[in-house]
């Protein structure tokens, strides 16, 4: 016999929070991707959204093929001075809120290539949320830093527009405001 959700009190039935919390919860599992893959580290980012370790369990399983549509860009290998402005351009065309990964030590450091030609890190170039350590890291490590990421996610206040922000001043209604015959 089915029972009548209209019983009980109140606080039995509703469930409250902060518009805040559930925004970012629904962004923590909602991780749209964008894969800036330059070497070797590529083969060990695809093994982990593979059947076996299964990343869509975190809700970062498809990788998006422009920045506009991502909001997590996963700097996956070594990056040179000739590719840091296209990925300091990759990292300005995408929408806010925007967070990065560091995929692997040479994403991270610079890795065994200390010359000219590399950058040592990629945070010379854009600010990085998570470092994933490793060469290659592993498909163990890289779950755990989506797990990080989740967290940073859910603990950061929500970067929520005040609408007024996006209405032009002379179509804005304020309280207490004649209405001039509305």
């Amino acid at each position: 016999m089915a029972k009548n959700p209209l019983a009980g009190n109140f606080e039995d039935r509703v469930v409250t929070s902060k518009l805040s919390e559930l925004v970012n919860w629904c962004r923590a599992y909602s991780m749209f991707a964008y894969p800036f893959v330059t070497a070797c580290c590529g083969m060990e980012y695809m093994a982990a959204f593979g059947a076996h370790h299964d990343g869509a369990r975190f809700g970062a399983e498809v990788p998006r093929a422009s920045p506009r549509q991502a909001d997590v860009l996963w700097v996956v290998g070594t990056v040179t001075h000739k590719n840091a402005p296209i990925l300091r351009r990759v990292y300005e065309q995408m929408a806010e809120p925007k967070w990065v990964l560091a995929f692997g030590v040479c994403a991270s450091t610079g890795g065994f290539y200390d010359n000219y030609a590399t950058v040592p890190g990629i945070d010379h170039i854009i600010p990085v949320d998570v470092y994933i350590p490793g060469c290659p890291p592993r498909p163990e490590a890289i779950m755990d830093a989506i797990m990080m990421l989740q967290d940073q996610i859910k603990s950061e206040p929500a970067r929520i527009k005040n609408e007024t922000d996006q209405i032009a001043p002379e179509f804005r209604i304020v309280a207490g405001q004649d209405e001039g015959g509305w």
